[in-house]
């Protein structure tokens, strides 16, 4: 399995290539003009190409399989050089806008849901990723080419607005090293220059790894997958609950650095006579009390072989009404591409790879 170009950030390639200025000029191509051969770098010398091709691949995910829903949300399956599959997702998460004579307002929003390892540790009882357990990390090639790919499929060009969550499959603070890597190369001004407050980590809380990624001070949101306000249900459907328990995830939320104007998101995954009751919402304000906190309700995506229910309409607007009312921001993510295989994992488990 050969490296990839983008494993490099462009310090690291102007060690590799010279003279150094020759690291900018590769970042145009791969990040600017989404090629996928060393060959098509025109303005590159013969020689460099050459001996880039012996040592490196520059795209090393290859798309197998992808599926579109009614409401724009595209679903891909991406082949490793191993063989392994992952996927991630482009979302749209706002249209474009025109004034009243056809003029261009603003451009359509998109968001990108990254994988960051191939399967996963947690064992959510919830998630299809966890039922075909952990296989290995991502590197950090492997996450950035993701957005690349993406963004290349769609014909979406590089200074384009994207969005980056970090909540594919995996979880991305297991991979902490490679994910900081990629969250570097993603910033880069001379690639995509998507900037940090751009980018958002979305983690099932392992609290030590919150406190160190608040130390390393990248800039970038974090969005806690929180799903119950009680050790006894959140361990049934997140394990390692007994290890990282919500007071401890509570306590490392505090010490992380957060920008003045943000909040931390805590996402709460709402599941039909699990969590949908008003008593758990009830709990939920008190355990945020003094935390500048924002709660993202998400509906329960039903798939094959699962016991857990998806919540009433009535049930999940009355929760965030609760919530709204003692003061806690509170939203309800709209379900996206629930008209094809939308949860993570789906696309996966049908080519079972």
């Amino acid at each position: 399995m050969k490296p990839s170009i983008m494993d490099l950030t462009k310090e690291e390639l102007a060690q590799v290539v010279k003279p150094p200025f020759r690291a900018k000029q590769i970042f145009g191509w791969v990040y600017h003009h989404y090629v996928e051969s060393f060959e098509e770098m025109a303005n590159l010398p013969k020689a460099l190409k050459e001996e880039l091709s012996r040592d490196y691949v520059v795209n090393p995910l290859k798309i197998v399989n992808k599926e579109v829903s009614k409401d724009g949300t595209i679903k891909y399956l991406f082949e490793l050089q191993d063989g392994k599959t992952v996927e991630s997702v482009w979302l749209k998460m706002k249209d474009e806008e025109y004034d009243e004579e056809g003029k261009l307002l603003h451009e359509a929003k998109y968001s990108v849901c990254v994988s960051t390892q191939v399967g996963c540790k947690v064992g959510c009882s919830f998630c299809l990723t966890a039922k075909g357990g952990f296989t290995r990390d991502l590197t950090p090639g492997e996450i950035v080419a993701q957005v690349v790919s993406l963004k290349k499929d769609n014909n979406h060009a590089h200074n384009r607005v994207t969005n980056i969550v970090y909540m594919g499959m995996g979880e991305p603070l297991d991979n902490l090293e490679n994910l900081a890597k990629a969250i570097e190369i993603f910033k880069d001004q001379d690639g995509l220059a998507i900037s940090a407050k751009r980018q958002t980590v979305s983690t099932s809380g392992l609290s030590n790894k919150i406190v160190k990624l608040g130390e390393m001070n990248l800039g970038v949101h974090i969005a806690i997958s929180l799903h119950a306000v009680d050790d006894e249900l959140r361990t049934e459907l997140i394990p390692m609950n007994k290890a990282h328990n919500i007071d401890s995830i509570i306590e490392a939320v505090k010490r992380y650095p957060i920008d003045t104007r943000k909040r931390v998101m805590f996402e709460y995954l709402v599941i039909k006579d699990k969590n949908d009751d008003l008593k758990s919402a009830k709990k939920l304000v008190k355990l945020l009390h003094g935390i500048k906190a924002k709660v993202n309700l998400i509906y329960f995506n039903p798939y094959p072989g699962t016991d857990y229910k998806r919540p009433s309409y009535e049930d999940m607007h009355r929760f965030q009404e609760y919530l709204t009312k003692h003061g806690v921001l509170c939203t309800i993510r709209d379900s996206k591409g629930i008209d094809i295989s939308a949860a993570c994992g789906q696309l996966k488990e049908k080519t079972n790879k």
